[in-house]
């Protein structure tokens, strides 16, 4: 009873010093032009702002990367134009990179079939085994172990999480077969297909990164490029699909691309200083590995020209500062010379 008495008083506390309040649009309308020096008015900006959502809209496209770094925005239509961009490239690059994370996850299947039976426990026993590669007592043979723990982990668990939804695992549990990898491959999100390439033992690693054509041994001797590919866009893969922000990159949070994948996106396309802190470089390697799985020219030279355009709508929008802070001041170069890579 003292419990009950203790929960409900304590549910009153909160119900009265924590009330949830909010403004009206008008009155967010106001504090966008009193306190943050937006000029916005009118039942047009009114419209719009409640289109985007004062929360998700305005908020998230108020700064570039951190909160402490605010976009100098003057008018509303600065803000419109921001975030059209972003929401506009999020559509032109979603197919693609959807393409890619599919493409790559056939591409492994292929090679996989060189190496043995393509099961789960065949892939446990025989193709995910990198950490034998050492010596029980040395460190590097203990970090990969836990990977290869992890990986097995992660596994059980997507299918506990979607074999009463995937027609093909349930079918494979219910009748007590071993499961396929193609159908593991289809419930791995991208994280997960990355720990599984970074699990590959070395032969298989640089295999795979030869059916690929994504091979330059002064650079990737051991066959790591392809999980390191997988690593560095599966922030902006996920940004892509649950609507995120992206057009300053700031799903990579904190992590910084390797040194292994910038070269050898310079390398490959001969375009400098590729260091992924702006979106265009994200896009260059989109592009490249496009190329790699078989698009044609003409599809590849189309989808850098509705990204050009893109950025060209948002350079006669916006002021000349903010747009370079946004896009970087060499991004006209890089597209230049993705045009003739392709």
């Amino acid at each position: 009873m003292q419990n009950c008495l203790k929960n409900s008083r304590f549910t009153m506390l909160i119900r009265r010093n924590y009330v949830v309040t909010g403004k009206r649009t008008d009155g967010l309308m106001r504090h966008l032009r009193d306190d943050n020096g937006i000029d916005i008015s009118g039942s047009r900006q009114k419209k719009e702002l409640l289109s985007i959502g004062y929360y998700h809209g305005y908020k998230g496209y108020r700064f570039i990367k951190v909160s402490t770094n605010p976009i100098g925005y003057n008018d509303f239509d600065e803000v419109l134009a921001v975030y059209n961009f972003d929401m506009n490239l999020k559509t032109l690059l979603y197919p693609n990179i959807m393409a890619v994370e599919t493409a790559l996850k056939n591409y492994t299947l292929d090679t996989l079939v060189s190496f043995g039976n393509l099961d789960l426990e065949t892939a446990f026993n025989n193709f995910l085994n990198d950490y034998r590669s050492h010596s029980s007592s040395d460190t590097a043979y203990k970090t990969k172990l836990k990977s290869y723990l992890s990986l097995r982990s992660k596994i059980d668990g997507a299918i506990s999480h979607y074999y009463k939804k995937h027609d093909a695992i349930k079918h494979f549990l219910h009748n007590g077969q071993p499961i396929p990898l193609w159908a593991i491959f289809e419930v791995l999100d991208m994280g997960q297909f990355g720990l599984f390439l970074q699990c590959l033992n070395e032969p298989i690693r640089r295999q795979n990164c030869s059916n690929l054509n994504l091979t330059y041994r002064g650079l990737d001797p051991d066959g790591r490029l392809v999980e390191v590919i997988i690593f560095l866009l599966k922030d902006l893969r996920n940004a892509v699909a649950h609507n995120g922000v992206i057009f300053d990159c700031r799903f990579k949070g904190n992590t910084n691309a390797k040194p292994l994948i910038k070269n050898y996106v310079s390398f490959e396309t001969s375009i400098n200083n590729i260091d992924f802190s702006d979106l265009v470089d994200y896009f260059i390697l989109i592009v490249l590995l496009l190329k790699k799985i078989g698009k044609t020219k003409t599809d590849l030279k189309r989808l850098i020209r509705n990204f050009k355009d893109e950025t060209e709508t948002l350079r006669n929008q916006i002021p000349v500062n903010i747009f370079n802070a946004i896009i970087g001041t060499d991004h006209n170069v890089k597209l230049t010379a993705l045009e003739a890579y392709v």
